[in-house]
């Protein structure tokens, strides 16, 4: 066959103008395009459509509930699928910032912001990677020195007198009564060499969202959110003075995938450890909440001079 392909497929990158992309977690199916991948919001081109341009406005509308202004055409790009496929898909871009925690996700995992230092431990076809870093280069962040949008601040909204906490999600996933833990990559500015279960910070999302999230980046596991249940808080601070943190303990009762080194820059094992010989190098949290949980008490405090 002579001449160009046409495209009957169209995408979105979507961007918030500080150096994010907000990206799909695809299911894990057989047959689907880029299953378990993080990708772009899109599709194929339906009857209906008068043309691309509605084709991306519709899936944008079913997939997510997403209505992104002044959608722009970009490129045509040529994705290459896990087969070998190359495909042509004609590219739109255009500009949102909103909260992905509040759309309503029909098809996938979740929809989350990643900046580009995030790419290389995304499960993500090369194709895709390659034209989100050519997207970056030819539309540079706002904060070029920040490389992603600043972390939002609560400062006037926050009452007087009061702290605001950070919050960490932690996975407790159990099997055959043992329980995973990784162990830290010795250079960790925190807890270097130590054992932990899987656990992550709340970015601007719901929690169980950001454990969802985490799960697959660090370890390549699916969780939908309503298979997690919280089974124990810690309230801690580690040093007078620091920021306090509230530890949320989720406990997972299905998910799919057997754990992999997705971020050995971060955990360098994963292992099933028997919850009666946990091992001495293990955070001290962790091992006051899996404690707490086998007697079923929900919460703990560390740290706190009373």
């Amino acid at each position: 066959m002579d001449g160009p392909v046409t495209p009957v497929n169209a995408s979105a990158v979507i961007h918030d103008g500080q150096g994010r992309y907000l990206l799909h977690l695809r299911d894990v199916k057989p047959g689907i395009w880029a299953p378990g991948c993080w990708d772009l919001l899109g599709g194929g081109r339906e009857p209906d459509d008068t043309s691309l341009f509605d084709t991306v406005v519709r899936e944008l509308r079913e997939e997510a509930g997403l209505e992104v202004p002044g959608l722009q055409p970009y490129a045509v790009g040529h994705v290459t699928g896990t087969d070998g496929t190359l495909v042509p898909v004609q590219l739109f871009t255009g500009e949102w910032s909103g909260d992905p925690g509040t759309l309503t996700v029909t098809e996938g995992q979740l929809l989350a912001w990643r900046s580009l230092e995030q790419l290389p431990y995304l499960t993500m076809l090369p194709s895709t990677r390659m034209l989100l870093e050519r997207h970056a280069t030819e539309h540079p962040a706002a904060d070029a020195d920040a490389g992603h949008r600043p972390a939002k601040t609560v400062t006037a909204t926050v009452p007087p007198g009061t702290e605001p906490h950070i919050v960490g999600v932690h996975l407790v996933l159990e099997q055959d009564g043992k329980v995973l833990l990784g162990r830290r990559h010795p250079d960790s500015a925190y807890a270097g060499g130590m054992w932990h279960v899987l656990a992550g910070h709340c970015e601007h999302e719901a929690a169980t969202a950001c454990l969802v999230r985490e799960a697959h980046e660090e370890a390549g596991l699916v969780i939908s959110a309503d298979d997690l249940t919280l089974v124990h808080t810690v309230h801690a601070v580690d040093r007078p003075g620091d920021r306090p943190r509230i530890q949320l303990f989720f406990h997972a009762r299905a998910w799919k995938g057997t754990p992999e080194l997705r971020e050995p820059d971060k955990t360098v094992a994963w292992q099933y450890w028997d919850i009666d010989g946990l091992p001495d190098a293990i955070v001290p949290y962790t091992r006051a909440a899996i404690e707490g949980i086998r007697a079923g008490r929900p919460y703990t405090e560390m740290g706190w001079s009373r």
